[in-house]
């Protein structure tokens, strides 16, 4: 009977899924793009991707399982727009698709900007530490920041925004929290604070290095206040999830982290074994060919080293790189130069596509090779700083990512209907 279901709402679906209506985002007509190469391509195994899509039908056709994706970068994603795209394009393939959140940080305590699908309050004293600093004084995790704090009267407050900003569409939920993170120097612990007033104390999981809390409904905010004690807690981010089966996605994103900001995380897989990813998108790579002595083999060198860390939590997990954008150095005041590493990048993506199995999805080649990034700023897609899109083109760089991976989940769908 289960089969029979299964079959029946993949021939309603169908027809529209082989034209790939139903499966793509409309996106703005760039004449200066290249959109007819909006693509993903698959060099060396790709049998991961079989397990990724294998587990969709499940999430779209059963609602029988969670299908969890990873974002990490730098900048482009702590800005949250285009992986907030990626993730509602997702969810909008079915009802009641909503998952977990993820990891989440409360990037306003640590004065810097918060990404756009969720908001963040804070009070108190609290110390920052990044992964972009060379020595960081505190542990650091897969989401490379911490907030530390030893005041009494600090709180951490996450808010989540519903899928779109519009009245009927519905907020996120959830009511699994997981605070990460260690107390030194005594026996602090945070707290969870409800809407009702009610504090809830959490169960410490020292091997996980986090503190859980079972909510007594759903909610879409969370307050993380410190206990009573002596001592300096440190939160290395904070863990939204529900019982529901669905989509989640994570963005993991630290401004200007390069390769070797993650790699100095050292706790980096064992924050990676709770977000639990089917599927990591790379996005790494624009801050570490910014300079003039960019090492192409360094650079797979490194990325070759994350990517193993990855696969050491989760063997099978399907990996996606994203090739950099252009993009523009800063030569003097209002005079800029185009980064020509940009190319070197491009063909390192590959290779490590070749040898590590995966795809890459070359959005250097979509937004028009060399130069483009004048043209994106000129239609209000791109920032000045010709490094960086506006709202609007990252929310375009969204819709395309999720057409050309629903590209290959059409192939797949298709295979499956001749092999049954």
């Amino acid at each position: 009977m289960r089969r029979f279901l299964e079959y029946s709402l993949m021939l309603l679906l169908l027809p529209a899924v082989l034209c790939g209506q139903t499966l793509r985002r409309p996106v703005p007509d760039l004449e200066f793009a290249s959109l007819d190469g909006n693509r993903i391509e698959f060099l060396g195994d790709s049998s991961a991707f079989g397990i990724l899509f294998t587990k969709m039908d499940g999430v779209l056709f059963e609602r029988n399982s969670n299908l969890r994706i990873m974002h990490i970068g730098g900048s482009h994603v702590q800005a949250g727009t285009m992986t907030r795209q990626l993730r509602n394009d997702l969810l909008a393939l079915g009802d009641s698709l909503d998952g977990g959140r993820g990891l989440v940080f409360p990037f306003s305590a640590a004065k810097t900007n918060n990404p756009s699908s969720f908001r963040t309050r804070f009070s108190g004293e609290w110390k920052a530490t990044k992964n972009v600093s060379r020595e960081p004084d505190r542990r650091l995790g897969l989401s490379g920041m911490a907030l530390s704090s030893s005041d009494s009267t600090a709180f951490l407050r996450v808010v989540l925004n519903a899928r779109n900003a519009t009245a009927m569409d519905p907020s996120f939920s959830f009511d699994k929290v997981a605070v990460l993170g260690y107390s030194s120097e005594g026996e602090r612990s945070p707290l969870v604070i409800l809407e009702s007033g009610d504090t809830l104390a959490g169960i410490r999981d020292e091997a996980a290095s986090l503190w859980s809390f079972e909510l007594p409904a759903p909610a879409d905010s969370v307050t993380v206040a410190l206990g009573k004690g002596e001592g300096t807690l440190t939160v290395t981010g904070i863990f939204l999830d529900n019982r529901l089966p669905g989509i989640t996605v994570t963005g993991i994103g630290v401004n200007g982290a390069a390769l070797t900001s993650y790699l100095r995380c050292a706790d980096f897989e064992r924050d990676l074994r709770l977000v639990r990813p089917d599927l990591v998108v790379f996005g790494i790579g624009i801050n570490d060919a910014s300079g003039k002595d960019f090492s192409k083999e360094d650079f797979i060198s490194r990325y070759k080293t994350l990517i193993a860390r990855v696969r050491a939590v989760n063997p099978d997990c399907a990996l996606l790189f994203i090739t950099n954008n252009d993009s523009y150095r800063r030569v003097r005041r209002r005079v800029y130069s185009v980064n020509r590493n940009a190319l070197e990048v491009e063909d390192a993506f590959y290779r490590l596509c070749s040898d590590c199995g995966g795809g890459v999805w070359n959005l250097f080649e979509i937004m028009g090779g060399l130069e483009s990034m004048k043209d994106w700023e000129e239609a209000g897609l791109a920032k000045r700083d010709k490094i960086h899109f506006t709202e609007e083109g990252y929310a375009v760089v969204g819709d395309l990512l999720f057409n050309a991976l629903m590209g290959k989940y059409v192939e797949h769908l298709r295979r499956r209907v001749s092999w049954d």
